[in-house]
């Protein structure tokens, strides 16, 4: 189970210790996802996101009808459990800059707003998350964790509200997730008919076994 912790000062490097440790990143990689020092002292590197997401999310796409002009559409779906996505990022980028990014390589029209992202740290068995203010540099972070997901890891999600906000969710939106519910609900009603059907048919086949003429 997670538990929260609490969040840690930035230390701020000098550039000789962000060159040493970036040497040291780098030495330690396995996927070949290393970062590069900047002579104007920014790096850049690459953070890996976990998407736990509970709610669906809206994803914009242009499609062509024959020969007529793109027609902008949206979709709503439930994002596949543990989704892992990469982002290639700068020592620059804040963690709003970092969400935006990541919605807009994956065409998702939802608000930044609605999402936060997280930190989780594993130590002595346990799992500390902690969210990220939108100042903090994520790729600053993965630098002094080093290259280990068992050390620090990424995960986005949506906001903790308590209450969903259906305000801040848009028209189309809105009637996306009624077009899920409604196919959720014929779901799950089909597979309670089918299950009474089958139980129906059993009690019908053990009556005529108990009524056979002996």
């Amino acid at each position: 189970k997670d538990v929260q912790k609490e969040r840690e000062p930035h230390v701020y490097l000098s550039k000789e210790e962000v060159k040493e440790k970036i040497q040291s990143y780098n030495s330690s990689v396995t996927d070949k996802l290393k970062m590069t020092l900047n002579a104007n002292g920014i790096y850049t590197g690459f953070i890996k996101v976990q998407m736990e997401l509970c709610r669906p999310i809206t994803v914009q796409s242009s499609q062509s009808q024959g020969r007529s002009a793109p027609s902008n559409q949206e979709t709503a779906f439930y994002l596949p459990d543990g989704c892992v996505n990469t982002l290639h990022i700068s020592s620059t980028n804040t963690v709003r800059e970092v969400i935006e990014a990541l919605l807009k390589k994956f065409f998702v029209a939802d608000n930044p707003a609605k999402f936060a992202l997280y930190k989780r740290c594993h130590k002595e068995d346990q799992v500390y998350t902690c969210k990220l203010s939108d100042r903090e540099h994520p790729l600053y972070l993965r630098l002094v964790a080093g290259p280990k997901t068992e050390m620090l890891s990424f995960v986005l999600r949506e906001h903790e509200t308590g209450e969903v906000m259906w305000e801040a969710f848009s028209i189309p939106e809105l009637q996306n997730f009624l077009r899920i519910l409604d196919k959720e609900e014929n779901d799950q009603l089909q597979m309670l008919k089918n299950r009474y059907a089958a139980y129906r048919g059993k009690l019908e086949e053990a009556l005529r076994g108990v009524l056979k003429p002996g």
